[in-house]
């Protein structure tokens, strides 16, 4: 697959990360190629699984949603089959990744109240210990995979 994807394929990805609603034509023009060549290159960057999404990017604190935190939760591998339904349905859950070190999984959470907060935690230690850290303010937010330099 890698040996598919080239400089342009590369250039076409920076687009879409800048602004997926980018017009076929603008994106064209500036890979020089034409129209039905981006799409056609679009589809197979899909196709492959190198493009799995679009999103709009939605600024939270205009909904309300002013308190951001890191959650540490330790789950003992027998609670899994439990945990991993719960958590998917989970709305104020942003994301939950499984990883090394004193905690076995790092949830993402955003809520509007700290007290909304501290009934999730409450609810989620029914699974284990938890260490949450609460985010004061973001230097960089959620940004594009670093692709090779130009």
């Amino acid at each position: 697959m890698r040996n598919e994807f080239d400089h342009i394929d590369e250039q076409i990805i920076r687009i879409l990360h800048a602004n997926a609603r980018t017009p076929l034509k603008a994106i064209a023009n500036q890979v020089f190629l034409s129209s039905p060549a981006v799409s056609a290159r679009i589809e197979r960057l899909e196709k492959n699984g190198i493009i799995t999404g679009y999103n709009a990017i939605v600024n939270p604190a205009a909904l309300g949603y002013h308190i951001k935190a890191f959650i540490n939760l330790e789950v003992k591998p027998d609670q899994k089959q439990d945990f991993y339904p719960y958590i998917k349905e989970c709305n104020n859950v942003i994301e939950c990744d499984c990883v090394t070190g004193d905690y076995s999984m790092l949830i993402e959470v955003m809520f509007k109240s700290t007290d909304e907060l501290d009934y999730f935690i409450g609810d989620l230690q029914r699974f284990g210990s938890t260490k949450t850290q609460i985010v004061f303010s973001t230097s960089v937010d959620h940004r594009g995979i670093p692709l090779a330099e130009d």
